[in-house]
């Protein structure tokens, strides 16, 4: 796995980043399992709810294409400090990967720091944890 590559994808993404009213771009570039890369960016909306992060467009993007595993996701923004997934993004990650999901987040010189799902999503509510509490298999 091209960690420098991965970031270098997503810092070329953040460059397509519409964000008019915060100013702050961010990208991200996907691998999935298939060794396909995705980029995105952030999309701001004037309803900022409506606003899509870069993580997730890349994801959106890979998924359609029919990818459903992701290896690692690289952030990138304007930022001098170290960029890293909020919290929705983190969730959406943890979807389509699992514990050992690489998350590399950098800033805007291209410095980064590597962590694996587990370190910045603990007990990640999942998929199964959904079937058993619907089963009425509350332990």
């Amino acid at each position: 796995m091209d960690f420098d590559y991965l970031v270098r994808k997503a810092m070329e993404a953040k460059e397509k980043a519409y964000a008019p009213y915060s100013g702050f771009r961010v990208g991200a570039a996907v691998q999935t399992a298939s060794g396909r890369v995705y980029t995105g960016c952030n999309v701001e909306n004037s309803s900022f709810g409506a606003t899509i992060c870069a993580e997730r467009t890349a994801i959106a993007k890979a998924v359609s294409e029919g990818e459903s595993k992701i290896v690692a996701v690289a952030v990138s923004s304007d930022g001098e400090n170290i960029t890293y997934p909020c919290g929705i993004c983190r969730q959406v990650i943890s979807e389509f990967g699992n514990d050992e999901t690489k998350v590399i987040c950098s800033n805007k010189n291209g410095q980064y720091k590597i962590y694996e799902m587990k370190d910045i999503l603990p007990h990640a509510f999942a998929g199964e944890d959904f079937m058993t509490k619907n089963k009425g298999m509350n332990t």
